[in-house]
């Protein structure tokens, strides 16, 4: 997400009134368009909040898993301001002042706590830049909780379940990053160690995994326990299981589950073609159970389908092929996905395809209405409704510098 500094309007509520062309006549502008669900989007300056019919954008922020709140920050002189924006209602908490100047980068899975540091940059933005040392800053709404000061170079995931812990990429040398590996910070030491296997034995010294690839896209599961985290191009990649066993290993594409709870991570392997197409064509969600998860390859037209409770995959599907950025979402009885201006649906159970429509530009993100009565997409400088059913647009409105539709707001 990019992030900036201020709080700011992307837009004004009700009507205005402006001098007219001729004299003594005004005209009065038309009131904003109501959105009848409150969404998340991502904006080229931040995050923006559409509610109803006010829009708010937010820079210099992150959101939290269900949307409920935007964490935000600003700059105080040379310390930070740092509040919370509640996405329901658009008010604010008091604000913190934090030491120094800071960014928030991962926000925890209850949405309470937040790590901050120097610069932006999160797991799925790329190559962070060398360095030796790593600030981190903990704070919740009452301000500092940890300061930390990690030897090498480090990149905050999310928290550990009981907020004891925080999640990292720890990238490969310091200061010439090309490999990155997944540990956990205790917070009351300030060590970072290596995960738990599955099997919650610690991780024997040599076999934690180190990537290259790309992290495409992380989802949360409904408990909050798990977040579950696509990789794609992982040439000759070993996971932890195949460096204990001396099998081989070479994966190109598979989910990394983490167990916020028992701090444990497990490779789930996806079969060809996955991982050899685009990155970005590549999407993944969850079933609103969060029983299932769904791994989308627009490029190859290929959906799987992995059952959360073992970990595997269940099946693979075919259907034809696209090309674009992929986006994918779920409600109960629908897989939505998206590609280019292609939207097409299928069943959630037999993932079968049911409509195919287009977009008028391409896609930036979807999200299905609570209810299952509309399908949000984000297009170029607008968010439109649409019938699930048909893909008939039943309303539309101007987002400015819309760069992703990231979700629901104020739900839950």
């Amino acid at each position: 997400m990019s992030r900036r500094t201020a709080l700011t309007l992307l837009a004004g509520a009700g009507a205005a009134t402006l001098a007219g062309c001729e004299p003594g006549r005004t005209r009065t502008s038309p009131p904003a368009v109501t959105i009848p669900d409150a969404l998340l989007v991502e904006v080229d300056d931040g995050l923006g909040v559409l509610r109803g019919g006010d829009r708010q954008a937010i820079p210099g922020a992150v959101a939290t898993a269900d949307g409920r709140a935007v964490w935000a920050t600003a700059p105080a002189g040379a310390d930070t301001a740092f509040w919370r924006v509640d996405t329901a209602t658009g008010r604010a908490s008091a604000r913190v002042r934090l030491p120094g100047r800071w960014v928030p980068q991962s926000v925890s899975a209850s949405g309470t706590l937040v790590a901050l540091t120097p610069t932006s940059g999160d797991v799925t933005t790329g190559h962070p830049d060398g360095r030796e040392v790593t600030p981190v800053l903990i704070a919740d709404v009452t301000g500092v909780r940890h300061r930390l000061e990690l030897r090498g170079n480090f990149v905050p995931e999310t928290f550990t379940g009981d907020l004891t812990g925080l999640f990292v990429l720890e990238w490969l040398p310091p200061t010439a990053p090309d490999r990155y590996r997944v540990r956990v910070v205790d917070l009351a030491s300030r060590t970072p160690r290596p995960l738990y296997t599955r099997d919650k034995t610690p991780v024997p010294p040599g076999a934690e995994e180190e990537m290259r690839g790309d992290g495409r896209q992380a989802v949360l599961a409904p408990n909050r326990s798990t977040l579950y985290t696509l990789y794609t191009h992982q040439p000759d990649h070993r996971h932890t299981r195949d460096l204990v066993s001396g099998r081989p290993g070479n994966a190109h594409a598979f989910v990394h589950t983490l167990s916020l709870d028992a701090w444990w991570a497990y490779c789930i392997d996806l079969p060809h073609p996955f991982g050899a197409g685009p990155a970005a064509g590549h999407a993944v969600a969850i079933s609103p159970d969060g029983r299932r998860l769904f791994v989308t390859d627009v490029a190859s037209g290929t959906v799987a389908e992995i059952t959360t409770e073992d970990l595997t995959v269940r099946r693979t599907v075919s259907h034809a092929p696209g090309a674009g950025i992929a986006y994918a979402a779920t409600d109960r009885d629908r897989l939505f996905l998206g590609a280019g201006p292609a939207v097409r649906t299928l069943d959630l159970d037999r993932l079968t395809p049911t409509t195919d429509w287009r977009a008028r530009d391409p896609v930036r993100g979807l999200v299905p209405s609570p209810d299952g009565a509309r399908l949000y997409l984000g297009q170029t400088g607008a968010v439109t409704w649409h019938d699930p059913a048909t893909g008939t647009e039943l309303g539309r409105v101007a987002v400015p510098g819309l760069v992703t539709l990231r979700g629901l707001a104020g739900q839950g």
